[in-house]
């Protein structure tokens, strides 16, 4: 553990890490609450924080506290594939995939109107982002839109099928 923010003998001093522009103690240190701030959060802040307070004849060794910080991050713009050929009586393959997103984004496909239509297992894979299409048909032509979504946000791509 890096230590990153300390208050001793009436200084504040933050060191001199990725986060030092970016914290500090949310209040005035007289009011005896320690709780601190990170703006502009990123990815890579997330982690266990520990505080400790150490209190002159403080006998007690209840003095530390921990909380892990996990910072989500909205999906990229995914990216649409056709695989396969999109011929009559043929199996085609759409994918849709994000290279970023924590947690790892799921997918969502579906068929845009006038022919709006959802999909479900085993045609589409909400993980992995697939969706198999079988036994095309003319009318099974039109746009797929495909929407990559967690916890901190969704964005879309579409791909046009033409059989």
């Amino acid at each position: 553990p890096a230590q990153i923010l300390s208050y001793l003998g009436g200084v504040v001093k933050v060191e001199e890490t990725d986060l030092k522009p970016r914290m500090g103690f949310l209040y005035s240190i007289e009011t005896y609450n320690i709780s601190v701030f990170i703006n502009a959060t990123r990815e890579q802040d997330s982690g266990q924080y520990m505080c400790t307070v150490n209190v002159v004849d403080d006998r007690l060794d209840k003095n530390v506290g921990i909380i892990n910080l996990t910072v989500l991050v909205p999906p990229a713009a995914p990216s649409c594939q056709l695989h396969g050929n999109a011929v009559v009586g043929a199996n085609v393959t759409l994918s849709c995939s994000s290279k970023k997103g924590k947690p790892s984004p799921m997918y969502q496909w579906q068929r845009e109107s006038p022919t709006l239509q959802v999909f479900f297992p085993p045609a589409q894979d909400r993980a992995r982002g697939t969706l198999k299409l079988t036994n095309l048909s003319l009318e099974m032509s039109g746009v797929y839109v495909c929407r990559a979504e967690n916890q901190a946000g969704s964005k879309n791509c579409s791909i046009v099928l033409e059989v």
